[in-house]
């Protein structure tokens, strides 16, 4: 039997949200690196300059704005950018998130903003992007979710329903984009040493060392090996952890 070759990322269009630090940073600088041209956007101009020169010399080309995903201006900012930049969108990556603390310790505009971000942002994003992807005859859309959705580990209500949502999100859209051709993918990451956590940086190389904690470029492989499979493999949902993950 004759396998298909996989799907290269040499030239293709990506919008990367929250591409300026974490998971979303690793991943602009590894799919530049494979020739992507890639979009990206944060809310903090010193974060997104500092991905656009550390960028420079790759295959690819990264190309970004400020703005913030969670208002409806900020996403029509980025689209009316994307058209211009790009000219359409071939994929799309979303690693804009926040994290949470306990829905009763925090303030009604905190936790609203983290719902706001999360998920609604990520809602907008695909909205904007399956629009593009139509008028096309394809795309993929791949959404960063959390193993918070199986753990539910305490302290994490909050984040763990928006990702819980993005997760609901994701396997009902799945049926409803598929005839459009158009793959919709998850990826579960564990923990990661992002500034997200809160922790020092000492206490993250020592769960790095004790295998509790990933770096971001891990799990940007792992969203580099969803984006490459052949048109005819889908990965529906791609779980990857330390290997001794806390659960609690």
């Amino acid at each position: 039997m004759t396998m298909k070759a996989g799907t290269t990322l040499q030239g293709k269009r990506i919008l990367v949200t929250g591409g300026t630090k974490g998971i979303g940073l690793a991943t602009v600088r590894l799919l530049a690196d494979q020739g992507a041209r890639i979009f990206t956007f944060g809310r903090n101009q010193a974060g997104l300059d500092d991905v656009l020169a550390s960028t420079g010399g790759s295959r690819g080309t990264v190309k970004g704005i400020t703005a913030d995903v969670s208002t409806k201006e900020g996403m029509e900012a980025v689209f009316a950018a994307v058209d211009a930049e790009l000219g359409g969108i071939d994929i799309l990556v979303t690693c804009a998130a926040i994290g949470a603390q306990p829905i009763h310790e925090m303030a009604d505009d905190d936790w609203r903003q983290v719902v706001e971000t999360n998920l609604i942002g990520t809602l907008a994003s695909a909205r904007g992007a399956i629009k593009r992807m139509e008028a096309q005859g394809g795309g993929h859309l791949l959404f960063v979710g959390s193993i918070s959705t199986e753990i539910k580990a305490e302290g994490e209500s909050v984040y763990s329903a928006t990702k819980a949502g993005i997760q609901a999100f994701a396997e009902t859209l799945r049926k409803e984009v598929a005839s459009k051709h158009i793959k919709v993918s998850v990826v579960q990451p564990g923990s990661v040493s992002t500034p997200m956590q809160e922790c020092s940086d000492a206490e993250k190389r020592e769960a790095i060392a004790n295998d509790e904690m990933l770096h971001a470029e891990e799990i940007a492989e792992a969203i580099e090996f969803v984006l490459t499979r052949s048109e005819r493999a889908d990965v529906l949902n791609l779980r990857i952890e330390p290997r001794l993950q806390k659960t609690s």
